[in-house]
């Protein structure tokens, strides 16, 4: 508990003084629905008062699963991009490593590398919903090495999204996954040269400088089409995880996600299993960086 006091003081302190604060953090709740469809391999989040699509899980066969699209809490903006032509093998949202047994999960999504085992919905209306999708990594002669559970849970609150992930990894036989400069969550936002955007860390670290530093969040915001403000979406760190606060990957065209790997090479033995938690806040508007701060400590305070 001393450490993470220190590291609120280390991060949650005088940056924040230097950023502009319009954001309010309210209690109002939308009622949320999920919509199955295994013949496609889609869950999708439905807000139900007005039947909009917010997010769309893709969990299909052969195929790294991934989120995308999510659109925007007030609807102006798709915020997140499949495959662009700089990074075709970043598909929105999702969980990548490099370098497991000398495999490539991050670049490789396909396949050859990934077999789906299940996905289902934990837990369908309400206020909460929660899905969960098991796929097995596989080894050059297609067999699993590692069984990888991803859990989401959203919810939205103030016209912002909040989306849990929890990932678990249980080895087949012993991995041993090598040092890289990324691995793990990442998130590729639609942004193209000359494109309104900027990445800053709860460090106050901007863009490249945040390449490779460790901060309990990092924001991304991007002025999307159809909008004439920033839409955002931030990640926060976990206590639990190894390594924290975790170095963050942020590419050239403001692609961002934390990773253990950056540090160095690290395994998880034959039967055992290791765990990453991370939380996603998407809202439109300026950052306020005192706000994700506070909504971080409320967010490593809960339980379970």
């Amino acid at each position: 508990m001393l450490f993470i006091q220190f590291v609120i003081l280390l991060y949650g302190g005088t940056p924040f003084t230097t950023l502009k604060s319009t954001q309010h953090i309210g209690l109002t709740q939308n009622k949320l629905t999920i919509n199955y469809d295994p013949n496609i391999g889609q869950i999708s989040v439905i807000r139900e008062n007005d039947k909009r699509t917010l997010l769309t899980q893709i969990a299909q066969q052969n195929i790294r699963p991934y989120i995308h699209p999510i659109t925007a809490p007030d609807g102006k903006g798709v915020l997140t991009q499949f495959s662009p032509g700089h990074h075709k093998h970043q598909t929105g949202l999702y969980w990548g490593l490099k370098q497991v047994n000398g495999r490539d999960y991050f670049m490789n999504w396909k396949e050859d590398y990934w077999q789906k085992v299940s996905a289902t919905v934990v837990q369908e209306k309400g206020t909460q919903v929660k899905w969960q999708t098991v796929y097995h990594l596989l080894d050059e002669n297609k067999q699993p090495i590692l069984s990888e559970t991803q859990t989401w849970s959203m919810q939205e609150q103030n016209r912002q999204y909040v989306l849990d992930m929890e990932w678990k990894g249980e080895a087949k036989k012993d991995i041993m996954i090598g040092k890289f400069y990324v691995g793990g969550l990442f998130l590729r936002m639609p942004w193209h040269e000359g494109m309104n955007g900027e990445v800053i860390t709860a460090a106050g670290q901007r863009n490249q400088q945040a390449e490779g530093q460790r901060a309990i969040w990092a924001d991304i915001g991007i002025q999307v089409e159809g909008r004439s403000d920033l839409a955002h979406i931030a990640i926060f760190d976990h206590p639990d995880n190894a390594v924290f606060p975790t170095p963050w990957r942020v590419d050239n065209e403001l692609g961002i996600g934390p990773s253990r790997q950056i540090l160095g090479d690290w395994k998880i033995d034959k039967d055992q299993m290791a765990t990453f938690r991370y939380r996603l806040i998407v809202y439109t508007g300026e950052l306020n960086g005192e706000a994700l701060t506070h909504q971080w400590k409320a967010y490593i305070c809960e339980e379970g």
